[in-house]
């Protein structure tokens, strides 16, 4: 086959028949990691200089919103979210605003004010509980949040502000409770609607089952409003989660970098971009993934593990000889991205990263003779057997300055 295209060397059951992955063009983005993932309990709140730099992150990675605070929780949030809004005004910058505040006219007045003061316009995301066992622990009962829903929406809109309603843990609400609180909310000027799994109860089916439910909802009140979903991961269902959510009918998806967030945190806005790219579900230039990645790991102090995907350290590492092989001989065909995709499912060109082929007890000669001449250095015969016989003695892959080691000593 003469210069073949990726397509004729990859077939995506991902895109198979009817029921694979459809086309999402429409589909936004939410970041909640500046807020939402500053809940984490092992997350240290960063300094509002690099605060900013993350919004600017947000920004080049094509994300539509930022979630930029709860300002009602005191005056250093406050501060903060002013000079987040400020920051999107006086650079123009694309990313939008919004702000978390409780069903109450205490939480949703600092929002007014510092919209007011920036002059841009900042969504807020006025939240409640609606599950029969939050009902319960909170001594509220349906009338309440609808009353506390129409109150909040109602005074909220009449001031200018565009509002998202959000109903904490829908995923354990009763549906007649969300068919009253969501067309309530509809009623009184709510933009759009977040189905919430607050505490990381779901599945995907019962995702879909949901946001069809609420979509069916939204569409009975013959209102232009957009669903948003957002999900948590105390169950490890958080990506598959999200895009059950797009598959069904949202048409915005929350999440945060590296999933940081309430105990085990929430969806990984980082995995939901990057799978949204690989599916050809948006065109972003991702290549500054692994910054915003490591941006929000060095201020907020939180750990990327070695086999994160995507942007972890050994995301596009190889020791083992058949996969390096496969590698080695790719390139040499001249095309890189053949290379970059023959063992990887996963362009590492996409996300700021690229193939590494290292040296270890699975490793062939080959790759020894490719890290050697990816160095400018020649592979010698007598280089390459002294690395190949401490390769396979060792427990693990061989660091560089040992390998440099061996090389010095049969110099």
């Amino acid at each position: 086959m003469q210069n073949p295209k990726e397509s004729d060397l990859i077939y995506d059951w991902n895109t198979h028949k009817k029921g694979g992955s459809s086309f999402k063009s429409t589909v936004e983005f939410d970041d909640e990691t500046l807020r939402d993932g500053l809940q984490g309990p092992s997350v240290t709140d960063p300094s509002i200089e690099d605060k900013i730099e993350i919004l600017h992150l947000m920004d080049s990675l094509g994300i539509h919103t930022a979630a930029l605070g709860l300002p009602g929780a005191g005056p250093r949030a406050q501060a903060d979210v002013m000079r987040l809004a400020q920051e999107i005004a006086d650079h123009n910058l694309n990313i939008k605003a919004n702000c978390a505040a409780r069903t109450v006219e205490a939480d949703i007045i600092p929002i007014i004010e510092i919209s007011d003061e920036v002059g841009i316009p900042i969504e807020a995301c006025t939240f409640i509980g609606s599950s029969p066992i939050r009902q319960y622990a909170e001594g509220w009962d349906i009338d309440f949040l609808l009353r506390q829903t129409e109150n909040a929406v109602e005074f909220a809109v009449k001031r200018g502000l565009p509002v998202m309603y959000v109903t904490e843990d829908t995923v354990r609400a009763h549906p007649d409770d969300i068919r009253k609180l969501y067309t309530t909310a509809i009623n009184f000027g709510a933009q759009r609607v977040c189905v919430c799994d607050t505490v990381g109860h779901i599945i995907p089916a019962g995702v879909k089952n949901l946001v069809s439910y609420v979509r069916e909802v939204v569409e009975s009140t013959g209102e232009d409003v957009g669903i948003d979903w957002h999900g948590h991961r105390d169950r490890g269902f958080d990506v598959a989660n999200t895009f059950a959510a797009i598959e069904a009918g949202a048409t915005r998806v929350h999440g945060c970098a590296l999933g940081v967030g309430e105990r085990v945190g929430n969806t990984p806005m980082d995995l939901i971009l990057a799978n949204c790219k690989l599916l050809g579900w948006i065109d972003h230039d991702l290549s500054d993934l692994k910054v915003y990645c490591q941006k929000v790991s060095e201020t907020c102090n939180f750990p990327i593990p070695k086999n994160y995907p995507i942007i972890g350290e050994d995301a596009y590492r190889t020791g083992t000889g058949v996969h390096a092989a496969a590698i080695i001989k790719a390139e040499r065909k001249g095309a890189k991205w053949l290379a970059d995709r023959v063992y990887s499912g996963v362009p590492a060109e996409w996300f700021g990263g690229e193939q590494k082929i290292e040296i270890g007890p699975m490793s062939g000669e080959s790759n020894i003779v490719y890290w050697l001449k990816k160095r400018n250095l020649e592979p010698k015969k007598e280089w390459v057997t002294a690395i190949f016989n401490k390769a396979k003695s060792s427990h693990r892959l061989l660091k560089d300055e040992e390998i440099y080691e061996i090389i010095n000593s049969v110099s």
